[in-house]
């Protein structure tokens, strides 16, 4: 059974702080709609207080976390423990999107240092954090951070992402509102 807490305390900032990868989920309002789940790394977490948290939301093929969170919100950060003893931690609350264009997006951005290209930041105001066992998460061993994206964002540049952003992140899958921003530009 979970443990529920009333803020992000030093023992659950030291375990947040270890791992290496997170994961978010949201979902539409629309009980149709696809709910979304996404795994994130590259040193993209940072807890900002107690009660609040913020990541990093880099290009990606994909914008449902922005689009579910202009419409209604809601998100939930999971971390697991893959090495170690075994849990994990759920953040739940109310979430927003900081565009570059954003005074609160250009305060928080020099706290993750160098990133691949960030389209938004996420905050998060934690309303339910909670700590279970874990015990069926299997063990891994972390090797390191994928070049992947950071490659793939050098080689298309400043402008082609834009145009990308433009193209593939205007919309969810469900067609919500997701990237608007981006001035669409071609290279």
């Amino acid at each position: 059974m979970a443990r529920v807490l009333e803020e992000i305390d030093d023992t659950i900032r030291a375990f947040i702080e270890s791992q290496q990868m997170f994961f978010v989920a949201s979902a539409p309002l629309a009980g149709d709609g696809h709910v979304n789940m996404s795994p994130k790394g590259l040193e993209a977490f940072r807890i900002l207080s107690p009660r609040r948290i913020a990541y990093l939301d880099h290009i990606g093929s994909g914008a449902e976390t922005i689009a579910h969170l202009r419409e209604n919100g809601r998100l939930v950060v999971m971390f697991c423990a893959f090495a170690g003893p075994p849990k994990i931690v759920r953040i739940h609350g109310l979430g927003a999107v900081l565009s570059p264009e954003d005074d609160e997006f250009r305060a928080l951005r020099p706290l993750f240092g160098p990133a691949p290209p960030v389209r938004a930041i996420i905050t998060l105001d934690v309303e339910r954090l909670s700590h279970s066992c874990g015990f069926g998460v299997p063990l891994y061993e972390y090797q390191g951070q994928r070049t992947n994206l950071t490659d793939w964002a050098s080689r298309k540049g400043e402008a082609a992402l834009r145009l990308y952003q433009a193209e593939k992140n205007a919309l969810s899958v469900d067609g919500l509102p997701a990237v608007d921003w981006v001035k669409s530009v071609r290279p």
